[in-house]
């Protein structure tokens, strides 16, 4: 492989990622707990983009259980982002190489 072909390649890899970056940020992943009565939404990357709580498990009485809750939903939800991105990131790097290995590692595959 010449250094024009690196180079090529190399600029094909930084539109595939663009786009991948793209489809992950308009991507939502929900994550659930207790049920579903705590339901979080984050994009693709894992940022939060809402969160919706069933009336019936809001008591006063009880702050931590729904503490724990909304962690368990935002746990599971950035959980599904992640993969979803390493899925994406392996589907960019492996269209661009072939499916052959590259010779160093690239952030983010």
């Amino acid at each position: 492989m010449d250094m024009r072909q690196l180079f090529q390649m190399g600029q094909q890899m930084q539109e595939k990622m663009t786009e991948a970056q793209a489809e992950l940020e308009a991507m939502e992943v929900a994550g659930n707990a207790g049920g579903g009565m705590v339901r979080v939404t984050v994009d693709g990357r894992g940022d939060v983009k809402q969160l919706s709580v069933d009336p019936t498990v809001v008591s006063p009485d009880d702050v931590e259980m729904l503490e724990d809750l909304l962690l368990a939903a935002l746990r599971d939800a950035q959980k599904k982002a992640r993969e979803a991105q390493e899925s994406k990131m392996k589907s960019v790097a492996g269209g661009l190489t072939g499916g052959l290995p590259l010779p160093f590692k690239l952030p983010g595959f």
